[in-house]
């Protein structure tokens, strides 16, 4: 018979919960400014490709503006996710 383990995350555990939060909020303020940069950046680029006619620089520019849209996405919705897939983990038996 396999004993069963019950652990569940505490915010009494550790020292310095408190200031790796500030720390977790800097990053993700931090990567959703260069979020913007990259989408300033990619734009900038995408236009300039097309202008020029050259497609390569227009086409690395929609991909950038892109995936700078997707991390910005994906920083947002950060605390949602981790909330979501930590209770649909806590749900399985």
């Amino acid at each position: 018979m396999i004993p069963s383990v019950d652990v569940t995350p505490n915010q009494n555990g550790l020292p310095g919960i408190a200031a790796i939060e500030k720390i977790v909020g800097a990053l993700l303020t931090f990567g959703l400014i260069a979020a913007v940069a990259g989408i300033a950046i990619s734009a900038i680029a995408w236009a300039i490709g097309s202008h020029s006619s050259n497609p390569h620089i227009a086409g690395r520019g929609k991909t950038g503006v892109l995936v700078s849209a997707g991390a910005a996405m994906l920083i947002g919705a950060a605390n949602t996710l981790v909330t979501f897939f930590s209770a649909a983990g806590s749900a399985v038996q």
